[in-house]
């Protein structure tokens, strides 16, 4: 027999959530924003590995994309070491070539969570981690159109000042996607004049503006209020080395790229191109921990920064173990709303409301062993669609 834990049987369940008061319109905005009274849904990936020694990892994913690339190498771990991520990583993204492999994330986090959970220790602990809190900025939804919400300039100052009194140490713009350049030059003003050199300021257009004019209207806007960063603001989807170099060297504010561009050699190949300013990496796209840990080692020996996209306890974990990372982004969040958090935990793990960091502006690590996180599956049942079981016998759907 053996001496590590085998993978025997793989399961992947697709859940459906209701998501309420959140709207739907991507020639007004591309990301979800606040509308009351609507209704949409919110798809997630409940991932289960389990070995012949009964220790069993966990994960629920909201990476787009990823179920069929995860159903093409999910068979490659049935009877393999499950304690070996690092040969899971290369033989996935040599299969997954052709794609652009964002099917191997989430599978890689929840070989994490089992190898956490068979050495009995949080993962951060397995990473070397140290930072056991870390210091959060508020990442609002989408600019919206219904009052009392972030539908003008002044209702996203109105939240900064907020987010400020609450703790945070910085603030990001997600606004609207209708192309109007001046509501976009005057909402970075307004929450510049408002609290501007009090915390740190952010501007994410999520790659909405046609013209590099534009871009560089608003990223002069963002050089005069002192702004932080300004992430993905051009059309061409966040990957033009050239188009970015170009607007980097026509403005002070420090651009952050990468969110849309995958894997460790991608990452440093737009560095190396002059492209950005910051690395932009997330855990989910970019190979799980695996992959997310040789980004931020890659941009540490360039001397630059990681920034990890979205929040999560796989990212709470690794940013305990990143030296050079600045800011966990806590969102989405917006002042009428609790958060994007679907409430699929069960023990005491905050998620990532609004209210989520302490009085000083900071999220904690988890403790527990693995991802330090329960899940609720009783209560997340009730959404479940389909499920894949993926052993060595055979693939079989169960389910609608």
């Amino acid at each position: 027999m053996p001496n590590y834990p085998v993978i025997d049987r793989i399961e992947i369940t697709r859940y459906l959530f209701p998501w309420n008061d959140v709207g739907d319109d991507l020639n007004f905005a591309v990301g979800p924003f606040y509308e009351r009274g609507s209704k949409r849904t919110r798809r997630l990936l409940g991932i289960k590995i389990f070995t012949d020694e009964g220790v069993t990892g966990e994960f629920m994913s909201s990476a787009p994309g990823t179920y069929e690339q995860m159903q093409a190498v999910a068979p490659l771990l049935i009877g393999a070491n499950a304690l070996e991520r690092e040969k899971f990583y290369n033989v996935a993204k040599t299969h997954l070539r052709k794609n652009d492999r964002m099917g191997i994330g989430p599978l890689d986090i929840t070989l994490w969570d089992l190898a956490g959970k068979y050495h009995n220790a949080p993962i951060y602990q397995l990473l070397g981690g140290h930072r056991m809190k870390l210091p959060a900025y508020a990442s609002t939804y989408h600019g919206d159109r219904t009052p009392g919400g972030l539908n003008s300039p002044e209702a996203f100052a109105d939240f900064a000042e907020q987010c400020l009194e609450m703790g945070y140490k910085g603030f990001k713009l997600h606004t609207w996607a209708d192309g109007n350049i001046d509501r976009e030059v005057a909402t970075i003003k307004a929450v510049g004049d408002r609290v501007g050199g009090k915390m740190a300021l952010m501007s994410d257009p999520c790659c909405v503006f046609d013209t590099y004019g534009d871009a560089l209207r608003v990223g002069r806007a963002c050089d005069d209020a002192g702004f932080f960063w300004y992430e993905d603001p051009m059309r061409d989807g966040g990957v033009s080395f050239y188009a970015h170099k170009q607007l980097r060297s026509a403005l002070k504010t420090p651009l952050l790229q990468g969110e849309h561009v995958h894997m460790v050699e991608a990452h440093t190949d737009m560095a190396i191109a002059e492209a950005t300013d910051f690395f932009r990496a997330d855990a989910e796209y970019d190979g799980g921990i695996t992959g997310l840990m040789k980004i931020a080692h890659a941009a540490e020996g360039m001397g630059m920064d990681l920034e990890l996209h979205t929040g999560g306890p796989a990212h709470r974990h690794a940013m305990a173990a990143i030296r050079n990372s600045n800011f966990y982004e806590l969102g989405l969040v917006h002042p009428k709303l609790a958060g994007s958090d679907l409430a699929v935990y069960a023990n005491d793990y905050d998620g990532d409301q609004l209210d989520a960091i302490d009085s000083n502006g900071y999220v904690s690590v988890p403790q527990g062993v693995g991802l330090g996180v329960v899940y609720d599956y009783e209560n997340i049942a009730e959404n479940e669609v389909s499920k894949i079981v993926i052993d060595a016998d055979s693939t079989r759907n169960e389910g609608v």
